[in-house]
């Protein structure tokens, strides 16, 4: 049986992609999630100082997702280790909701989409983790890539 995915071998193994014969290219990825925080918690990390016990809730998930994204090859079994040039976090309050998006950029044999997902999803845990004592009824709604350049395709995310 031969498999479309890249991941796995004839046989139904699992193995690592081999970028040996690749050339390298300059590679970005962006991804996004949702974070659903209520009513509640966003009154209490309005205003200019976002603050809770364990420290600046939005700042500390940004520092969350960047250091996921530089071990996203510890986390996720067949990625590439890759040294990143540069990876960007953002957090912002829409309404009830936390937007996190993550860009991380690379010259490189293969894509960083896998990096900016990391980013992302840490961010999003690291948000419940300093949100939970005011309450567990958090909820990640979304994670996905909003788009990616290099290598074969291009990825846009339609709206």
């Amino acid at each position: 049986m031969k498999s479309k995915l890249s991941h796995v071998d004839r046989s139904g193994t699992p193995r690592m992609v081999n970028v040996g014969g690749k050339k390298e290219t300059q590679r970005s990825a962006t991804a996004c999630a949702r974070v659903w925080l209520g009513p509640a918690i966003m009154k209490q990390l309005q205003g200019e100082e976002i603050r809770l016990a364990k420290g600046p809730v939005f700042q500390t998930a940004i520092l969350a997702g960047i250091q996921g994204a530089k071990k996203t090859a510890d986390l996720i079994p067949l990625c590439h280790p890759l040294s990143l040039e540069d990876c960007s976090v953002t957090v912002r309050s829409e309404g009830e909701y936390a937007i996190i998006e993550a860009t991380a950029n690379i010259t490189a044999k293969t894509g960083v989409e896998m990096e900016a997902l990391t980013a992302v999803s840490v961010a999003a845990l690291t948000l419940y983790d300093m949100c939970k004592a005011l309450s567990h009824d958090i909820r990640i709604e979304s994670i996905h890539l909003l788009s990616k350049r290099g290598g074969k395709r291009d990825f846009v995310r339609k709206a």
